[in-house]
């Protein structure tokens, strides 16, 4: 349990970095995210979550 928290205490820093270091620029950057059709999304989100098993795969090997 205690490296389930440490992770997410990670994940919570990087997901809060962006909006601490450029607010302005993820005012736009949500925006256009807005417009991309939800096919697009679902792409980039898929993409994410399996890069982050390819990391976890090796992470832990």
């Amino acid at each position: 349990m205690d490296y389930f928290l440490c992770v997410l205490g990670l994940v919570f820093i990087i997901e809060g970095l962006p909006y601490f270091l450029f607010p302005e620029k993820l005012k736009l950057y949500l925006m256009k995210m807005n417009e991309m059709p939800p096919g697009t999304l679902r792409f980039l989100g898929l993409s994410a979550m399996i890069a982050g098993l390819i990391l976890l795969y090796f992470g832990r090997r």
